[in-house]
């Protein structure tokens, strides 16, 4: 499967000032993969370690993390010859031995000619936990997500179609109908099987949304395993609850959450550490509200006003139960969701692609779904679930800011007018 990050991980390797690189990411998203494929294709050869599968790796690193201790003892650990630029090594769980985490600043500043890839899935708790020096400064870091609707694309075997959907985003020209109603089908589909790559491995082979609805409520009973696991004993209970309410308020119509819909009284003082440990193993997003458009953005977020977002289209999807067909066909019955699951599926694309999103809301209850920094300006983005792109408030922020222009997203085809560049669902990525 074709993932975007082999293009980040190759700019990596050739980088004359590479320091060794922590990949993070939620659980199946694809981290060993993604580095596997790229060190058989870039490398002579890959010495792989896995904190996890091997418990009594850690020891190596109690006794000691200086690189030229090291390199001898993981070279018969691995069973591979480690040599500087043509040996990719990899810490796989890195989370679980924190020695080990602490050895990448040697290895930046004492041999910065070995090739290091860590990968972590809740990287962000072991650092915030850890005992020992995070090598601040000392490491690359990167987020890899789940596949976006084009790797999907790409994974079905539609590249001609992203090709066509790429030229007609830039030219704001409309696709012909066919291939638009094809595009919307296919983004229909991404909503079912989401972008977890087992699961689009799956459906490419089979088809099959029965065998790939097993692999998603199989990875959700892991993510439950991990708040066990990892979090807090007095926590567990409380991120559950916060999970399990993300996907009920995506419901409401003011997709706003809510602590008080958390349980009856649930506050943020109760609540918020739940929140910050989803947020941190990569589970969900956080996209607030500013209160002034403004850059840079982050200085104006309003910290009591944020929606959430979960990272996979699919596992929302499985969460909810939902009928594979009644998401293809957009039943009625999902007329209160569609909403709040569009969004969430516009959130996924624009956070894969790099953007901090956030919201605005005017006194008199004006909405705008996103404002991104594109281009070094302030693009509004308004969100519709179907062709009905009628929006009183994108007029009112575009009145009041004046921007550059605004992005429309909804099933209607491209094109370009009075400002308002509109844009197909399926076309998301290419922003």
């Amino acid at each position: 499967m074709v993932r975007k990050i082999m293009e980040y991980l190759e700019s990596w390797r050739v980088s004359a000032n590479r320091k060794p690189l922590i990949l993070q990411g939620a659980r199946q998203v694809g981290k060993t993969y993604s580095i596997l494929e790229f060190g058989r294709t870039r490398y002579e050869n890959v010495a792989y370690f896995n904190f996890e599968t091997n418990s009594g790796l850690a020891k190596t690193f109690d006794e000691s993390i200086s690189p030229d201790y090291l390199i001898p003892i993981l070279s018969h650990i691995s069973g591979q010859t480690i040599v500087r630029e043509k040996t990719l090594i990899i810490f796989d769980e890195i989370q679980l031995c924190e020695r080990a985490l602490t050895s990448l600043k040697y290895f930046c500043e004492e041999a910065p000619d070995y090739h290091i890839i860590a990968a972590g899935s809740l990287l962000g708790v072991a650092v915030n936990r850890s005992r020992f020096s995070f090598p601040v400064g000392k490491v690359d870091m990167k987020t890899l997500y789940p596949m976006d609707l084009e790797e999907f694309m790409l994974a079905l075997g539609e590249d001609a179609l992203v090709r066509e959907i790429r030229h007609s985003f830039e030219t704001d020209t409309p696709m012909p109908s066919a291939l638009h109603e094809a595009a919307m089908g296919l983004y229909r589909q991404y909503l079912v099987v989401g972008g977890m790559p087992e699961c689009v491995t799956q459906f490419v082979q089979t088809h099959d949304y029965v065998l790939v609805r097993h692999i998603q409520d199989t990875i959700l009973a892991s993510y439950l395993n991990d708040m066990s696991k990892y979090n807090n004993l007095n926590e567990i209970k409380k991120t559950r609850l916060c999970y399990d309410s993300i996907t009920v308020q995506l419901s409401k119509k003011n997709t706003r959450f809510q602590y008080k819909l958390i349980k009856k009284g649930g506050r943020a003082s109760e609540f918020e550490n739940a929140i910050e440990w989803l947020r941190l193993t990569g589970i969900v997003s956080q996209v607030f509200k500013v209160e002034q458009i403004k850059k840079p953005l982050e200085n104006y977020r309003d910290i009591d006003a944020f929606k959430i977002y979960v990272s996979d289209l699919g596992l929302l999807a499985a969460k909810k139960d939902l009928a594979a067909n009644d998401l293809l066909y957009m039943v009625e019955d999902l007329n209160d969701f569609k909403g709040g699951l569009t969004e969430n599926y516009v959130n996924v694309q624009l956070t894969i692609n790099g953007y901090q999103t956030f919201y605005w809301e005017s006194e008199r209850g004006a909405e705008i779904d996103f404002i991104i920094q594109r281009e070094g300006k302030l693009i509004p983005i308004e969100v519709k679930s179907a062709d009905n792109t009628k929006a009183k408030s994108l007029k009112v922020y575009m009145d009041a800011f004046k921007p550059a222009y605004a992005i429309k997203l909804s099933a209607r085809n491209f094109g370009f007018e009075d400002g308002n560049k509109t844009v197909p669902l399926y076309a998301a990525f290419c922003i």
